[in-house]
């Protein structure tokens, strides 16, 4: 039998920087960026694009 393979990727989930509301889950590769990620995403709570960062 063979042997699984471990998984590259990890799903990570996206927080609004001004309301802090959960909003986004996306994936990201660990060996390649293991620093947390930081994007300008909609949020539908502000009403208006913010910096969502990475939370674990």
């Amino acid at each position: 039998m063979a042997k699984k393979a471990k998984r590259q990727r990890e799903i990570v989930t996206l927080a609004c920087a001004d309301c802090r509301q959960r909003n986004y889950t996306t994936t990201r590769n660990k060996r390649k960026h293991q620093e947390k990620y930081e994007l300008s995403k909609y949020c539908r709570f502000c009403r208006k694009h913010t910096s969502h960062k990475e939370i674990r």
